[in-house]
C-alpha cells in the first residue's frame, strides 16, 4: 500500500510527546540536550476492538508513548531523521496490530541563528506486505 491508501483507515493519533534528548551534530547538543517533540499516527483496524470493547484488540497508546519517550531520552544520535525512523520501526516491531506508522520529530530549539518556528522531519513506515497477508497486524 502507499501512504495515501491509509488516509481513510482507522488511526490513533498522539501529539506533543515531549522529552529532553541529546541528539544533534554539535557538541553542546549532545552535552546539554534540548526538547524534542514527537507526533505519531498509527494505522490499524479497530473493527475487533470496537465490536468487543476490549483493549487487547487494539494498541495501548500509553505503551506507545513510553516507547517514544525511551527513544528520545536514551542514547544520542546525530540526525532526527534517524530518530524518527527508529521510533517508527520500534513501534512496528513492538505493536503487532499497527499496520503502519507516521512519525514526526520536531526540534523546536535547533541551533539555527535566524528566527524560525520549528524544524521537523516526518517518516512513514509500514509492515511488509507478506506480514499483513499472513495475519500480523
Amino acid at each position: 500500500m502507499t501512504q495515501a491508501d491509509y488516509a481513510h483507515r482507522d488511526r490513533i493519533t498522539l501529539t506533543g510527546i515531549t522529552a529532553k534528548g541529546y541528539h544533534g551534530v554539535l557538541d553542546f547538543e549532545k552535552r546539554d540536550g534540548q526538547p524534542f517533540v514527537v507526533d505519531a499516527t498509527l494505522y490499524s483496524d479497530f473493527s475487533a476492538a470496537a465490536a468487543t470493547d476490549d483493549l487487547t484488540k487494539t494498541t495501548n497508546y500509553a505503551l506507545v508513548v513510553d516507547l517514544i519517550h525511551r527513544h528520545v531520552t536514551n542514547g544520542s544520535l546525530d540526525l532526527i531523521e534517524t530518530l524518527a525512523v527508529n521510533i517508527a520501526e520500534g513501534i512496528l516491531a513492538m505493536f503487532e496490530l499497527v499496520e503502519a506508522a507516521e512519525i514526526t520529530v520536531s526540534k523546536p530549539q535547533a541551533p539555527i541563528e535566524l528566527p524560525f518556528g520549528n524544524v521537523a522531519v516526518s517518516v512513514f513506515r509500514e509492515r511488509a506486505a507478506e506480514r499483513v497477508v499472513e495475519g500480523g497486524r
